[in-house]
């Protein structure tokens, strides 16, 4: 897995798909797939980084590493001894269910245990239940833990837009806006506010991607000139 710095993390790259992810959900609840892909990609990343220190949680580590390899496995027949797949979608998807409740359960608490929580409620997102999405959400992002917390408010903020609830969505997403974190930076947390307030608060919307428009960094500036164009289209 690869070991990314914490500036690599808040590259130009990851704050667009994190962006798109945004733009994706809060418009189309019933495709909240994509959402899911990126939170798998995120957090494989960020474990990279926050985990490969903590020599000593070796067992935590790798039952959420396996977890992953298994909501990441191929669909179809194996290619190979060293790759894993399942015969379905469903199947693979049950599988992963599996192993991060697993995770979630044994190693309650701890951040690996957080993470696995924080993936099971994307995945409950993805199936729309969001009941339980948020539920799962809320209970990481209330767990004080400031990396799977950010992760659990930045997608709690999405669920709620989703679920008819932008005062709640609103509120979260100006907390990470005023707190953000090595793993959910400011930026993306204002991306996330403009999309949920689009509808309600147009002008305030537009007024918070603006100063994007002109960003030294090319894919932020580019996301902010797509997001206020989709919004002028829609005036």
């Amino acid at each position: 897995m690869d070991r990314l710095t914490r500036k690599e993390l808040k590259s130009d790259h990851f704050a667009l798909e994190v962006q798109h992810g945004v733009e994706f959900v809060s418009g189309h609840r019933k495709q909240m797939g994509l959402y899911a892909a990126i939170a798998a990609a995120v957090v494989a990343i960020v474990l990279g980084v926050y985990f490969y220190r903590q020599h000593s949680a070796v067992q935590r580590q790798d039952a959420l590493s396996n977890a992953l390899q298994v909501l990441n496995a191929q669909v179809g027949p194996q290619q190979s001894e060293y790759t894993l797949a399942f015969p379905t979608e469903d199947a693979r998807k049950k599988a992963s269910v599996k192993a991060f409740t697993d995770v979630a359960s044994k190693y309650s608490g701890s951040e690996e245990g957080n993470f696995a929580e924080y993936m099971l409620g994307t995945m409950a997102a993805n199936d729309g239940n969001l009941a339980d999405a948020e539920k799962r959400l809320k209970r990481v992002a209330d767990s004080g833990n400031s990396n799977a917390a950010s992760f659990a408010k930045l997608a709690l903020a999405q669920v709620y837009a989703a679920e008819g609830k932008p005062a709640e969505a609103e509120k979260v997403a100006r907390d990470l806006i005023d707190h953000p974190t090595a793993v959910v930076s400011k930026e993306q947390a204002t991306f996330t506010l403009a999309h949920i307030i689009e509808a309600t608060k147009p002008g305030e919307a537009r007024k918070l991607l603006e100063p994007f428009r002109s960003s030294d960094r090319p894919n932020l500036s580019r996301a902010a000139i797509n997001a206020l164009g989709i919004m002028n289209t829609k005036k």
